[in-house]
Formats: structure tokens, sequence, C-alpha cells
């Protein structure tokens, strides 16, 4: 692992009983980058996003986080480590304000090393939820309920929650699930602002976003590392582009 690297897989595999949905996947993802994981249907993106995440331990291999082998590590360590996820479906509260959503996040990381400070006197909390809820563009929405968002703002209001832990690396599954061209336009403007201070790995079904907002793309089919590289090298890959390139796009 060199110091441009902020998380690597080394050799990862994962087993359901007889299948193996990921096999002996290695690879690298550099800091302060964008990395989309693609593949067609059944590649294994999903298995592969939930290994590096935490919320699926490997049947082999290592997950190396700026040089510290988190293999098996239990998931809720993850958020101190300064890893964080956001799943592809919705999670929001949705019968509280979007401010409440993201303080109660906030708080939740909080009060977890905190056990003797009641949660009424925990301070600050408001301050950190507005703020973060201005750096993804949200800030006019604070005190309306959540359920009453557009689909793109609550998945918006997802990832501010899951930037509650400040974290150096995001992990975003499926961001633009279900949006509108408009809302999936905004979401990438996001993904690229948020890439400004942050390491970013997301896995994405619409190559168009992939393509204009990727730094390097990783390539699975049928649980396998089949490339990797910037969209260019990849655009130019023979193998890709039988195996998923040249499938209809949605």
């Amino acid at each position: 692992m060199t110091d441009a690297t902020m998380i690597e897989a080394v050799g990862l595999t994962r087993r359901f009983g007889g299948f193996t949905a990921v096999k002996d996947v290695s690879a690298r993802f550099e800091r302060g980058k964008i990395t989309s994981v693609i593949g067609p249907n059944g590649a294994g993106k999903s298995t592969f996003f939930n290994m590096l995440s935490g919320s699926l331990k490997p049947s082999n291999g290592r997950i190396l986080f700026e040089g510290q082998d988190i293999t098996g590590l239990a998931q809720h360590r993850f958020a101190p480590l300064g890893i964080a996820k956001s799943f592809q479906i919705t999670s929001v509260f949705p019968q509280l304000s979007v401010l409440e959503n993201v303080r109660l996040a906030s708080q939740a990381l909080v009060s977890r090393y905190d056990f003797w400070t009641p949660r009424a006197r925990l301070e600050g909390l408001r301050e950190i939820a507005l703020g973060l809820l201005s750096e993804v563009g949200l800030e006019a929405r604070a005190d309306g309920v959540a359920g009453t968002l557009a689909h793109g703002e609550q998945r918006a209001l997802e990832v501010t929650m899951a930037l509650a832990s400040r974290p150096r690396l995001l992990l975003l599954d499926e961001p633009t699930a279900g949006m509108s061209p408009e809302e999936t336009v905004a979401m990438m403007a996001l993904i690229r602002k948020l890439a400004s201070e942050r390491t970013i790995i997301l896995v994405e079904h619409k190559m168009k976003l992939v393509m204009g907002v990727s730094d390097a793309i990783v390539v699975l089919h049928h649980g396998e590392l089949i490339a990797a590289g910037t969209p260019d090298e990849i655009r130019g890959n023979e193998q890709v582009k039988r195996v998923y390139l040249g499938e209809r796009q949605h």
C-alpha cells in the first residue's frame, strides 16, 4: 500500500454456501478520488461493496484502511475510523424534520462515547446539523418534514446523515437509484462537491454518471475483477465492452 492508497482490498472472497459471490478481488482506492464499482447484474458489486463497508465479513482476503488491517472489524467501529456508508434504500426518519434527522445522526456519534452526559445537555448538535445541511444544499429545508421531501432530496438527506461522522471515506450505494434525470444531475454535482474533501467509492448503474463523475473505475464480472483504470481506459477495454458497456443501459 502506498501513501496515495486510502483503502485496499487484497484477495477478497465471499462465499454463500456453495456459491462464490466474489472471488479473489484485489483493488486499491486512492485518497481524494471518486472510484466507481460497476458490472452487470450479479457481478458481485454489492457483496464487494458490503465487505468494504464492514456490513459483510469476507470469507477470505484482507481489507486495509490507511495501512491498518480492518478485516472482520465490527461495523460500528468503522465510523470512528473515518468510514461512512449511505445505503441504496433511503433510511431517513420520515416523520421527523430534516434537521432532526441530521441532529440524531450527530447525537448518536457523540453520545456513544459519552455515557455520563445527559443527551439534552449535549451542546452544538443543532449547529453541526445545520452546517452539514448547508454543505449539501438542504439548509432551506431544515424545518420541513423529511417524509415530504422529493426522492432526490431524501437521498441527499441520507448522505448528509452519513456525513455526521465526518468521514474521510464515504461509500455510496447506488446514490441515484430511482431518481429523475434532473435529480441525477443534482446528485452528481453533490458527489463532486463532497469529493473535494474526502475519498468516495460508489456503486452505480448509470453509465453516464459513472463516466462523468469518476476518477477511476473498477469493473467486476461473475464476482471477479476484469478491469480497473480511468474512465477512458475502461471505455477502451474490449472485455468490458463485451460484458458490460455493450449491454443496454437505463
